[in-house]
């Protein structure tokens, strides 16, 4: 009885340690394995537009505001907001446009896993096995 106690006492602790575990994913025909926040910060800035085997870069985002979106930016260093104003700068420069939103994760695994080239980020317990992971990101949310 007194397990029972302890796991029903720590099980609403690893629920939500477990879903604040991001997964940056991307399309399996990117040529990469591995990626670091610089180079996501880099993909997602369109300062690269294009993967080391010449073809480009599609990078998705998610449109709502929550805890996934705020785990991924808070990973690559910039807020929400700036992150919109750097697209924005870009945009009105001719230089590109920002990444394409999508409505929801399931959105976006559908996205990412059929465009070639893509990446994206979702919670990692809806990852699927149509896409592949390039990094997990811990939550530093308590």
């Amino acid at each position: 009885m007194k397990y029972l106690f302890c796991l029903l006492f720590l099980l609403p602790f690893w629920a939500s340690s477990a879903s604040g575990q991001v997964a940056v994913i991307a399309n399996p025909s990117v040529p990469m394995d591995t990626i670091t926040n610089t180079e996501l910060l880099d993909f997602y800035t369109r300062d690269i537009r294009f993967w080391n085997n010449k073809k480009p870069v599609i990078v998705f985002d998610l449109k709502p505001r929550g805890e996934v979106k705020e785990i991924f930016y808070d990973f690559i260093g910039k807020s929400t907001s700036r992150m919109k104003s750097i697209w924005m700068k870009k945009m009105l420069s001719g230089e590109g446009d920002p990444p394409e939103a999508v409505d929801s994760e399931t959105e976006m695994i559908r996205k990412v896993s059929s465009t070639p080239g893509s990446i994206g980020f979702v919670r990692q317990s809806l990852v699927t096995d149509k896409v592949k992971v390039l990094t997990i990101i811990e939550s530093k949310i308590e």
